[in-house]
This record gives C-alpha cells, sequence and structure tokens, in this order.
C-alpha cells in the first residue's frame, strides 16, 4: 500500500510540471529527463524567436518573482466549517475564507476549465486599500501569519502608498499570479470581468492582454455610477469593467452574447394572451395590440415596442423597411417583386432592393411570407420583422446604474456603514445572464460582501436556474474605529457571510445554501526530525495525521488531492463498525478510524459491486491498521475486486 507524500501528493496542482508535460507533447526532443533544453528548442522554433534587445514588451520590478509565485504549489488545504454554512448536505455552492492566490491554487486540480465566469472587484490601488499583508514570504506561511494562525511579528496589512516608490508595481505583482491562476479555472468559452477605476485600467489591460492575449479581449465596457461628482478639474462619475474571454472562437461557437430588449418579454406575453383569444383573425389581433400600446405611459418600457402591432401565423411583427442604402451605389438590384393579389410589378423603392433576388425568393416561399405588402402594387413592400426573433440585443459598452441603490442594499442585510461602496447586484446579474448558462460555475476571488453569489442566487430564483458560485475572501480585518468593527464584525469575510445568509434567508428558497471553507496549512504532519529531541519526532512519523483536525478536514483534504468538487456528494456508510466515507457514488472511498478489520477491507469491495464506479480509490488512515499483515491482506482482497489505487496517510 502507498503512502500519501504531503510535500507531493499534498501540494495543489504542479503548474510548471504541467507545462514542461504540455511542451514535451508538442517538442518532444526538446525535453530530456524533465528538463527543458532551451537551446534545442529555439532550433525548432526557427525564426518564431523574438531576440531584438528592443521589442514591445510589458515589464515591471518583480514580474519574474511573481510569475514564478504564480506556479509554486501550495501545501495548504481548505478546512470545512459546517457551523457557518447554509445547508451543506445540499448546496453546490462554496464560499473559502483565505488569502485567495492560496486558494486558486488550492482548486487547480478541482476546478481547471470548468468555472463559466469570472467577476472580481479587486483594490483599485488609490493608496488605501489592501494589497499583502507585509514581510511576503512564503504565502501559506504569511497568510497563517496574518491571520494569527500562527505567532506573528507584527504583521501589518500595506496600504501601498504612492511613497513607498513601487506603488504601480506592488499592485501588478498582486494581481499578476492571481489572474494567470484564474484562467486555468476557465472553459475554453469562460468569461472574466474586472472591475477597475482610472489608477490602474492602464496597466490592467496590458497585464490581462499578456495574460489572456489581446485577441481575447472583448470591452472596455464603461459604467456610470452616479451623475455627478466634486472635482477640481473633471468629475470621474465612471469606472471600467474589462472583459476578456479565455478563447474567443470558442466563446462564439457557443452563441452571441445578447440581453432581453425591455419590455419585449411582457410585450410577446400580451401578445400570446391576444392571440389566444382571437386565434387567427389577424386583423383584431393588430387592433386589440394598437389599443394596449395607448393605454400605456409614455414611460412604460412597453410602449417603445409599439410599431410592433402587425401579426400572422409566425408571429407579432413590424412592417419594416428593406429599401437599400441611400448610398449612391447603382448596382442596387432592382428585380420585380409581384403583388400576391394583383400579380402586378410591386413599386421599387428609388435606391433599389437591399436584398438580392435569391434571398427575396427565399423570403417569399416560407410559411407566411417574410414580406409585408400594401393593399395593392402601387406601394412599396416591406420585410416582416418579428419581435420574438430581435427581442435581444447586445450589451452595451457604456451603461447607467447608481451605486447607491447597491449601497441601500447591503446595509439592510449587514448594517448602516457596514461595506462601502459594494456593487449592484442587478448589474452582476445581467453580466452573469449574458454570459453563463443555467448550470454555470461562477467565481469571484475578491468577493467582498458577495454581491456576485447574491447575483446568481437571484437570478436562479427568477428562471430556475442551478448556478453554482465559488467565493473567495481573504479576512482582512475590520478597522477598530469602523462601522463595522461597531457592529461585532471581525473581518470583511464575516460581512460576506453575513450577507450570503440573510440573502438565502430572504429568499425564502430551502433549497439555496453554501458550504463555508477556511484556508489552513494540512493535516498531515510532515516528518521533521529533530536531532536532540528524537521522541516526539518519532511519534509525529507514525502519528502524522494533527491532533486538531477532524476526519471531515482530512476528507475534504483528500477532494483536493484528487481533483474533486468541494460539492461533490458525500455518504457516510457503516461497515464493520467503522465509518466510511464514500465520495461521488464511489469514485473515492475513505476510511480513517482506527482498528481497521479485514471485515471492512471486504464491505468495500462488496460497495464497489453496488455502486460500480468508472473507477475507485480506497484510502486508510495508516496507523489505523492494527500490523503490517492486515495492511497487506487489505490491499489483496481490494485489488481482487478490482480496486488498484489504495494509499493510506
Amino acid at each position: 500500500m502507498d503512502k500519501l507524500d504531503p510535500k507531493t501528493d499534498g501540494a495543489s496542482a504542479d503548474i510548471t510540471a504541467e507545462n514542461i508535460a504540455a511542451l514535451k507533447a508538442l517538442f518532444p526532443e526538446c525535453v530530456t529527463e524533465g528538463k527543458v533544453d532551451f537551446e534545442v528548442l529555439r532550433e525548432l522554433l526557427g525564426s518564431a524567436i523574438e531576440d531584438r534587445p528592443e521589442r514591445y514588451s510589458f515589464n515591471w520590478n518583480g514580474k519574474s518573482r511573481a510569475r514564478r509565485i504564480a506556479q509554486t504549489p501550495s501545501t495548504g488545504t481548505l478546512r470545512p466549517c459546517r457551523e457557518e454554512s447554509v445547508n451543506w448536505d445540499t448546496t453546490q455552492n462554496i464560499f473559502i475564507e483565505g488569502d485567495n492566490l492560496e486558494v486558486l491554487k488550492l482548486l487547480q486540480k478541482s476546478y481547471h476549465k470548468r468555472v463559466k465566469m469570472i467577476y472580481i472587484d479587486p483594490p483599485y490601488n488609490t493608496g488605501n486599500e489592501f494589497i499583502y499583508p507585509d514581510r511576503y514570504q512564503d504565502n501559506l506561511d504569511t497568510y497563517l501569519r496574518y491571520t494569527n494562525q500562527k505567532d506573528s511579528e507584527g504583521f501589518v496589512t500595506s496600504a501601498n502608498k504612492e511613497t513607498t516608490g513601487r506603488f504601480h508595481t506592488n499592485w501588478l505583482n498582486m494581481m499578476y499570479p492571481r489572474l494567470k491562476l484564474a484562467r486555468n479555472l476557465l472553459e475554453d468559452a469562460g468569461v472574466i470581468w474586472i472591475s477597475i477605476g482610472n489608477d490602474e485600467v492602464v496597466n490592467l489591460k496590458k497585464l490581462c492582454d499578456e495574460i489572456f492575449g489581446e485577441e481575447n479581449f472583448v470591452s472596455a465596457v464603461v459604467w456610470q455610477r452616479s451623475k455627478r461628482g466634486d472635482a477640481k478639474l473633471i468629475a470621474n462619475i465612471h469606472e471600467y469593467v474589462l472583459v476578456y474571454v479565455r478563447d474567443l472562437v470558442s466563446t462564439l461557437e457557443k452563441g452571441l452574447w445578447r440581453k432581453q430588449k425591455p419590455g419585449a418579454a411582457e410585450v410577446l406575453s400580451y401578445y400570446d394572451q391576444v392571440r389566444t383569444r382571437f386565434g387567427a383573425d389577424h386583423e383584431s389581433v393588430r387592433q386589440e395590440m394598437m389599443s394596449w400600446y395607448r393605454s400605456l405611459n409614455d414611460e412604460d418600457p412597453r410602449k417603445k415596442h409599439k410599431h410592433y402591432n402587425w401579426s400572422d401565423d409566425r408571429g407579432l411583427y413590424f412592417a419594416d423597411n428593406f429599401a437599400g442604402p441611400d448610398d449612391g451605389r447603382k448596382s442596387r438590384p432592382r428585380h420585380d417583386l409581384l403583388h400576391p393579389v394583383t400579380g402586378k410589378p410591386c413599386k421599387v423603392p428609388s435606391t433599389g432592393w437591399r436584398w438580392d433576388e435569391k434571398k427575396m425568393l427565399w423570403a417569399l416561399a416560407q410559411t407566411p411570407p417574410r414580406i409585408h405588402f400594401g393593399p395593392d402594387e402601387t406601394t412599396v413592400p416591406n420585410r416582416k420583422s418579428y419581435l420574438s426573433e430581435i427581442s435581444s440585443e447586445p450589451y452595451s459598452s457604456v451603461f447607467y446604474a447608481d451605486g447607491r441603490s447597491a449601497t441601500l442594499e447591503v446595509e439592510s442585510l449587514v448594517g448602516d456603514g457596514v461595506f462601502p461602496f459594494p456593487k449592484n447586484v442587478d448589474v452582476l446579474q445581467e453580466f452573469i445572464r449574458l454570459t453563463t448558462v443555467p448550470d454555470s460555475i461562477i467565481m469571484d476571488f475578491f468577493a467582498g460582501s458577495c454581491s456576485c453569489a447574491a447575483a446568481a442566487l437571484n437570478l436562479n430564483q427568477e428562471d430556475g436556474g442551478k448556478r453554482r458560485f465559488i467565493m473567495i475572501q481573504l479576512p482582512e480585518a475590520c478597522s477598530p474605529e469602523s462601522k463595522a468593527a461597531a457592529a461585532g464584525y471581525a473581518n470583511i469575510a464575516d460581512i460576506g457571510k453575513t450577507r450570503l445568509c440573510n440573502t438565502i434567508k430572504n429568499s425564502k428558497q430551502p433549497s439555496f445554501g453554501f458550504k463555508a471553507f477556511e484556508l489552513a496549512d494540512s493535516n498531515i504532519r510532515a516528518w521533521n526530525a529533530v536531532f536532540d529531541n528524537l521522541e516526539p519526532s518519532l511519534l509525529d512519523a507514525v502519528e502524522n495525521i494533527k491532533r486538531d483536525r477532524s476526519e471531515l478536514d482530512i476528507l475534504y483534504e483528500l477532494l483536493l488531492k484528487y481533483g474533486l468538487d468541494l460539492a461533490v456528494p458525500v455518504e457516510e456508510r457503516e461497515i464493520a463498525g467503522k465509518t466510511v466515507y464514500v465520495v461521488g457514488a464511489g469514485a473515492l472511498i475513505v476510511c480513517l478510524a482506527d482498528g481497521v478489520t479485514l471485515e471492512v477491507a471486504e464491505g468495500i469491495a462488496v460497495l464497489k459491486t453496488e455502486l460500480q464506479p468508472e473507477i475507485t480509490r480506497v484510502v486508510f488512515k495508516d496507523a489505523g491498521f492494527p500490523n503490517d499483515v492486515v495492511k497487506t491482506n487489505t490491499v489483496q482482497i481490494l485489488r481482487q475486486a478490482g480496486i488498484d489505487d489504495v494509499k493510506s496517510l
């Protein structure tokens, strides 16, 4: 039976090793004994090498180190917090308290290319926000000291003042590895939305061009958040949302992004009611629709569609002009179009037809025809523009949404003045509706007050979808002088969890919930011998699971190690008096009990036959076996049942 090595098996995905493997698959000649021969690679790439000393590039002090940090595996884990969760046993949603850099590393195996949409609202680097803890050493160690899980020597947060002399570089070094890791989690057709202000929008654009590729840039959306502002020169009343996709071709293959035109769905719903009353009497349908439009207030978004008042068996339409544009061209189509009643050629527009004769014949052959004729040939025909076919439109790159409404909503859930400048749930809901499908995974690793999670829940409530969210938030301490501290909040993560709990409570949807986790060091102790005092060190080598960790802690570390979804179903069974965890209908079976007997192994073998998963992996606690004979025979019993992957920890 192989043992899980906490230094290798316990670490997150080794991105460097994966990159070398990918390079070897493309250029096997350049990889020897796991090392890359750059001279061979240069020869294979030929003229595609850029070696000029002066070239276009985006560099800053610390970039190389930031790149290495992104590729350094984490040895941490995520400890489940059932008591802070809502509907733990049934929910698919995840809230993680911890440094997002380390958490993103830990999620690489479980969520690689599975996230459909990421939205983040990172620090805008105005000189006041948190960037990362000082004394930036090993990332996990830094986080544990910052959160007082290890002895700290005066760790403080950095506000990144311009006086540091590295104002922009500090921010870039913080953002680079996080975005690099985030890209790995996106589906091929995945999208990332990043809110940002004036201070770093230029640098963020260059950073994202490098990480996601210039060809995958979609837009720099301008979000106007207020109508006026105070300033000595120009009032900045907007911010930006940069939008990138992982792969533009894959995104376009999945379909266009469209939003519903305001009021269009309501008009079509009323039209369906009218059709039910009048059937194929389309003239009566038209009269009823026009009467209804006249009854609406001029500000009503439904009234903007009043020109859609004609009806046929296909639906509600507008008789739209399809004359050719007045661009001076003499070669526009001018073929005859015969009136269906008089049989005579209809009047041709002065600029000719927009459609050629082939498309015109296609439109006439449809049932019903897609061309609207007047009473006789003296009227220029029109094309039928059906509201059901154009009820959606592209999202605008400029929009207005007052930020004050978002503040009021959050205050109603977590308290007055507790969380300043939250994002509007309705705006994020529109982003989600635009770019996801009802079963997508949505992530925000600067979760703050969890507006993105609230948007996903609201949209699920609205359309019955099953979108899942993964929220990640650093437990950044609330200032003792802040309203948040006065309200009893210790940190920002607590505010986010409270907002989520109250949002779920107000939704009155019993199925909504979230699993809460916190970042911690591994549950498995690595043996580091202290030769001046060997007895406790030898004991640690035998009892290598930390004494303050539960079976649930260990189970979820194994899920991360094996790359399983943190929301995968986990069933507890009792076999021969021992608790056995059955994960993902038998994909992983874990027994962490002491005094394991051969009856346990036989019961697991029966369980595999019962569940019939494609592959089964089994993990025991090494110290759970009374002796090596039981351990060896357990392996043999499981192998006879077709289970070859058996490990201990």
